[in-house]
């Protein structure tokens, strides 16, 4: 693809703009900053990847890896900023969900243990974890606040945190990682994934981009799990202090 195609693209940047300005949305200039930023973005980070691959140097993928979890927790603190250490509790849920992915991984040699294939799954991986602590956070907040009655009512009875919190906590759990099993149940029916679609696009055999995609949705069935429960358990006990009250509202 040339740039001169590329910049044919911006015609579906200018249909939603239209739009937008037609009905009187507002998000004119949401649309613009979103448009600028991911052509800027993305295009820094194709200059960086390109200069991390030619390098071979493990300390540059390191560093790589570092920014996606440095930038994921940044956005997604902002959901749980009420709750007392969020910062190193995500950090935590994403350096474990990264671990536990690359060990079996490259533990078991399912893939080269090279940057061109450890970024991209990386990246993978921590935005779907940074997405499902997203959801988690927010699921977890409300389901609180609509049942602080109850909640307050088993602590006043001698009841632990963990038996009064339990069913919100595992509700939030359960509804963060729906979004991922409900889209593996249709993939390849309603949708072709990217990573396999760009596969074929670049002329890879279909039944290749078909296995490595398989490697894909595997591991992000147990980045959505381990993002839920890491973070889950993290967070809990943090909102009550130590006379058994509940501390977040």
């Amino acid at each position: 693809m040339t740039y001169a195609s590329l910049s044919l693209t911006l015609l579906f940047v200018l249909i939603p703009l239209a739009l937008s300005k037609t009905l009187k949305l507002g998000l004119e200039r949401d649309t613009m900053i979103a448009t600028v930023r991911s052509v800027v973005q993305l295009l820094a980070v194709g200059y960086i990847l390109n200069f991390v691959f030619a390098s071979e140097s493990v300390l540059y993928m390191l560093l790589m890896i570092s920014l996606m979890i440095v930038a994921a927790t940044l956005n997604v603190r902002k959901k749980g900023k009420n709750i007392p250490g969020i910062t190193w509790k995500l950090v935590v849920t994403l350096l474990s969900v990264e671990a536990v992915i690359m060990s079996v991984l490259l533990g078991l040699q399912i893939m080269p243990a090279t940057a061109n294939f450890i970024i991209p799954i990386s990246g993978m991986m921590i935005g779907n974890s940074m997405v499902l602590c997203i959801l988690f956070l927010n699921r977890f907040q409300s389901e609180i606040a609509a049942n602080e009655h109850t909640i307050e009512l088993i602590l006043s009875l001698g009841g632990t945190p963990k038996q009064a919190i339990h069913q919100q906590l595992m509700d939030s759990i359960k509804a963060s990682m729906i979004p991922t099993i409900e889209s593996q149940k249709t993939i390849g029916l309603v949708q072709l994934p990217g990573i396999m679609s760009g596969q074929i696009i670049g002329g890879a055999n279909p039944i290749e981009a078909v296995q490595f995609q398989i490697l894909i949705i595997f591991a992000l069935l147990t980045c959505a799990t381990l993002s839920s429960i890491i973070l889950g358990f993290l967070v809990y006990p943090t909102l009550f202090n130590e006379r058994m009250q509940k501390i977040v509202d």
